[in-house]
Order: structure tokens, then sequence, then C-alpha cells
């Protein structure tokens, strides 16, 4: 639900959430005082059912949004540690050992500063230097202008240079940057035209799939990139960019086509002009050179030895040593990302920490289950709860179930590809759901433009998501059944 809704029945709109939080107390409260027989998963301890618990919490919480997605996070964490860690209170950790394995309370803490976290946060940093410099600017204008004039060019030009600074800079900004640069070209438009509706839609389908691209792209890449990591895949920033650039830049090119279809220009060419300055100086310099030797990094670290996440402490301790990033400047990181992204790895941990997933593993036939059922099934699922809910906390809940599932199912993957396919699928269809203004950041952003209307996203969204989803889930399978990923 849109600010601008939300402000006219506030009263109405808080009681359904405080009604929400409410019934969320009594189920998870329910569960937690359950009989364990009910769950149906031979030796299922104590603590095992208040992690079942805590994760059906979780899920309340980040559909009803009774309270925000990144406090419901800070809550996974807080009755994790008061709960379930050895240092929750006495009488829940039972000293005598009968309750079950409790989690490191440093471990839970620790999600905070994962390395996937430094990960983001150097991309974050990255962002704000490339802003303040106005290299954006300069990057924008230098991309732009290959594409020349001509209508349909300048809307596959908007699309694709989108999609390449969504691969390292947040969607969310990228969206509003890119927005920005195309408030002089609508001066060259007719104002009841509809190529206002195809430019501006291509910023947040151009945003939502460019962040496929990298591990850093999005949180359920981030998730994904680390699941795999700590189940042996090795999967390197390298790898991951090699197969999904492609496949982004093939979504990126058929959405261009379903848009300019959609909404045709009714003038052939634009003039096109992208305004800001740029004064180059040492801060400049360092800033553009920085920025290539961390992709550079990201991409080739592996041959020198350093991997991913290490590299990304390489911008914030430049930028922080010259001063480039203030400490004003740090408060302008989307710390709501951060603070989901760390709620999915502790609900991650907690699964694996506990025992639950071994215990699961050991007590659901996964084995049995047909492979291209549980793809589907996911797929859909995933991209269905992303419309409506945010993609990072669909990425948190389901991405813990399904490495249990692919661990028990083993060998029975091998036909789709393995558990990769099963995965990244989860990254994949999160960034395919775009049908709806409340779906995405760059939806929310582009709608509040008054310049496109909520069946115009629905068509040009659904219709770019599902057909995207489709090619992504058919080239993860002969990605990962060749070998490549």
């Amino acid at each position: 639900m849109t600010q601008s809704v939300r402000k006219f029945l506030p009263g109405d709109f808080n009681r359904k959430r405080a009604l929400m939080f409410a019934i969320t107390t009594i189920i998870t409260l329910i569960v937690w005082n359950l009989p364990s027989q009910c769950f149906g998963i031979d030796g299922l301890t104590i603590v095992q059912q208040r992690v079942i618990a805590i994760f059906i919490m979780a899920v309340l919480l980040w559909i009803t949004e009774s309270i925000p997605a990144w406090a419901t996070s800070v809550t996974i964490i807080f009755v994790l540690l008061f709960c379930v860690s050895d240092s929750a209170f006495n009488f829940m950790q039972d000293s005598e050992g009968e309750a079950g394995k409790l989690l490191d309370y440093q471990g839970i803490m620790a999600c905070f500063a994962d390395p996937t976290i430094i990960l983001f946060l150097g991309g974050f940093v990255l962002a704000i230097a490339a802003t303040k410099s106005g290299l954006d600017v300069v990057m924008a204008r230098t991309l732009i202008k290959p594409f020349g004039n001509k209508s349909d060019n300048v809307l596959l030009g908007f699309i694709l240079i989108t999609g390449v600074f969504s691969m390292f800079i947040s969607n969310t900004a990228t969206a509003a940057m890119m927005l920005t640069f195309l408030t002089p070209v609508f001066k060259s438009l007719p104002a009841n035209g509809k190529g206002r509706v195809a430019l501006t839609m291509a910023i947040p389908i151009g945003a939502n799939f460019g962040g496929m691209g990298t591990p850093i792209g999005t949180p359920p890449n981030a998730f994904a990139f680390k699941t795999l990591n700590e189940c042996g895949l090795e999967i390197g920033f390298d790898k991951w960019m090699m197969v999904m650039i492609p496949l982004v830049l093939v979504m990126l090119v058929m959405s261009w086509i379903i848009i300019k279809h959609l909404f045709p220009f009714s003038k052939r060419t634009i003039e096109l002009e992208i305004e800001g300055n740029i004064e180059w100086n040492w801060r400049t310099y360092v800033v553009a050179i920085t920025f290539v030797a961390t992709i550079l990094l990201w991409i080739f670290g592996k041959q020198v030895g350093i991997n991913a996440n290490t590299v990304a402490m390489l911008p914030i301790a430049v930028f922080a040593f010259t001063r480039i990033i203030t400490g004003e400047d740090l408060r302008d990181i989307d710390w709501e990302v951060i603070w989901m992204v760390a709620g999915g790895f502790a609900l991650g941990l907690a699964m694996n920490g506990t025992g639950l997933a071994q215990v699961a593993v050991k007590s659901i036939p996964f084995g049995t289950w047909n492979p291209i059922v549980i793809l589907v099934i996911s797929g859909l699922l995933c991209f269905t709860l992303s419309n409506f809910i945010s993609n990072t906390a669909t990425a948190a809940l389901l991405i813990p179930i399904l490495t249990v599932v692919c661990e028990g199912m083993g060998d029975a993957l091998n036909p789709i590809g393995g558990t990769s396919t099963v995965i990244i699928g989860i990254a994949i269809a999160a960034s395919c759901a775009m049908s709806l203004p409340i779906s995405t950041p760059p939806n929310a952003i582009a709608y509040s433009t008054g310049l496109i209307e909520q069946k115009d996203m629905a068509k040009a969204g659904f219709l770019s998501g599902i057909l995207s989803l489709i090619l992504g889930y058919v080239a993860l399978i002969i990605f990962c059944k060749t070998g490549i990923l």
C-alpha cells in the first residue's frame, strides 16, 4: 500500500496492522507450545520446535507487514538470542540439555557482519561515491550517446543502461537516477502519447532485471550466492556474471520489444539531453579508478587469491581514508536492506545450527519428489509472493526451506541441474516479479511519477516477468546440467 493511500486511512490501517500483529503473536505461541508429535518429524527437539515457531512468525510478519520488514528481521534475531541461543534465559536453556542444541549467540550476532553484508556495503559505498562525484551522470551520458535519437533506440538505450547500473548500484537508486535523466527527454514528446509511458516503464523493468547480473545486484542474489557456497557449490563472482549477464541482456531486449509494442511512440525521434555537470579533480579520479579496480577484482579476484567479500573492503577503505565518503554520507546507505538480509541469514543459521534441517531431511521423503514439480512450484510461489511482499523477505523465507529440500532430494535433482538450479531460480523469480506498484521499490518510484497507470504496469510487468521467468529457468537447467554454473 502506498503512502498516499495510507495517509487517508491512518486509523483503519493502524488497527489492521495491530490485529495482524496480534494474530501472528497468538499463532506463534500456539506453534511454540504444541506437542512435538503434532509436527510429524521424528526426533524433533524443543529448540527445533521454537525455530519452527520463529519461522512461522517471520512468514506472517513479512506477509502481513504488521511491522516494517526490517523490524521483522530485528525481531527474528532478538527472539533467537533470547530464546534459542546459549545466552538465552536460564529457563530457556535447560541445563540438562534435554531441550536440544542451542545456537552460539556470537554466531547469531555475526549475521550483522556476515561477509555477504560487507559485500553489500561495498556496493552501497561505490554507489554513493559515484553519485557524489557526478560519475553516474558522465557514465549515463556516455553510454546513451551511441543509441542516437530514434525513439525505439533511445528506449533500448535507457533499458540497457538502467540494467547495467543496477548490476553494481542499488536498483532503487538506479531507478530514481534514471527517471531524473528522463525529465528533459519528456519535453520533446507529446503529453498525451504513449512514449512517456514506454520510457517510464523501461526504468523499473531495467532496474529489476539488471540486478540479477551480479551477486550484489539484489538481496535475493546474495542469499543464493551465500547458500550455494556454504553448500560446497563454489560459485564465484566471475562465474555468476559470466552466466547471468548474457541472460539479463536477453531479458532486457525481450522486455524492450514488449514495451515498444504495448506503448508505441507517436514521434519517431527524440531530442536527447542528460543534464548534469562534473568537476574533474583528484577525488573524481580516485572514485573512477577505485570503481574500475573494484569491478575488475570482483571479476578476476580468484586468480590473485582474493574473494569477492574481501574486495568489497577496497572502496570502503579508500573512500574513508581519502574522506570522499564521510560519516554524513553513511546515512544514505540503505540500512533497512542490510537489516533484512541479516535477518534472513539468521533464519538459515537457526535451521542448520539447531539441527532442524537435518532432522527434516531424515523425516520427510524428499528423495521421492519430482524435481520438475519442485522447480515449478518454488518458482511460481516466489514469483507470486514477490509481487506482494518484499523480494528480500520472500527469498529469506524460501531459500532456507529449499536448501533442506535439495539436501533431502540429493541426486534426484540431477535431471534439472542440481541444487544450483533451484536456489538461483529463487533469485531469478524474485527479480521477475514486477506486476504491481508495490512489487519493488523501482516500480513504486516509477508509479509515483504519475506517468503510468497500474494497468500499464500490470501488462508490461507481468508479461516481461513471466516470459523472463520461463527463459531464466530454461537457461539455468542448461547451464547447471552442463556444469557451466
